[in-house]
């Protein structure tokens, strides 16, 4: 089995990533964040508008537990349920909350036992979709539609200590922010545009599944509404 070729934008070179200093609160929680796509990492390595670094990994995968929420077996909702057990945020309504502790315990997929998670990367404007969905005014088509706008870009994250062992750093280069933050803009503006537009498909909403309704029916995962509703690779 060959090995990935990965890579990590950054505001610094990484050339030793380590789980010990990674943050809790990211998408997939604890776990070193890289992407197989160079322009993509470009893009993150100058999100802030500035200069940035794009360091270069190989990951032998040979022996990892990988769960792939891009394989076609996942369902949008296990990709949410993550988001929403990891990610901080707000939510303005008091029936957000317990809408959102009911989602992490249905459809929360078990990572206690992988390596390695891949699957899309959600910038806070996509997390702002999800925050809509969990408070009731985002139907469940719209924001599978809208989870995909913009090209949200596959994120592979190591989450294990095994999986450290296996990555070696193969050396870095340095990106230029007058090309790669308006990149990042551009999609960032093109997705929250294109969602202005879904959201306004009412037609549309009035035979769409509701959070409320998936929590009144106690749909699960393997429920047929659900399953017609799977993030998959590009």
């Amino acid at each position: 089995m060959e090995n990935w070729k990965l890579y990590h934008g950054s505001q610094v070179v990484v050339d030793a990533p380590s789980l010990d200093k990674a943050r809790s609160h990211n998408d997939y929680g604890r776990g070193f964040y890289t992407t197989p796509h160079w322009d993509l990492a470009c893009e993150w390595a100058c999100q802030k508008g500035s200069d940035g670094f794009v360091n270069s990994y190989a990951l032998d995968p040979q022996g990892l537990t990988v769960l792939d929420l891009l394989d076609g077996t996942h369902t949008t909702l296990e990709w949410i349920a993550l988001l929403l057990a990891n990610r901080r945020f707000d939510l303005r309504l008091p029936t957000a909350a317990a809408a959102r502790e009911q989602l992490v315990a249905r459809f929360m997929p078990s990572i206690a036992s992988a390596d390695v998670v891949i699957g899309y990367r959600a910038d806070d404007s996509y997390f702002s979709f999800a925050r809509a969905f969990v408070e009731n005014t985002l139907p469940l088509g719209i924001l599978d539609e809208a989870m995909r706008l913009g090209d949200l870009g596959e994120q592979v994250v190591l989450v294990s200590e095994e999986a450290f062992c296996k990555l070696s750093f193969t050396g870095y280069e340095s990106v230029s922010s007058r090309v790669y933050y308006p990149r990042f803009v551009t999609r960032d503006s093109r997705a929250r545009n294109e969602y202005q537009h879904l959201a306004a498909s009412t037609s549309r909403s009035l035979n769409d599944l509701y959070v409320i309704d998936i929590l009144r029916e106690e749909m699960g995962p393997n429920d047929p509404r659900i399953q017609q509703h799977v993030p998959c690779r590009r």
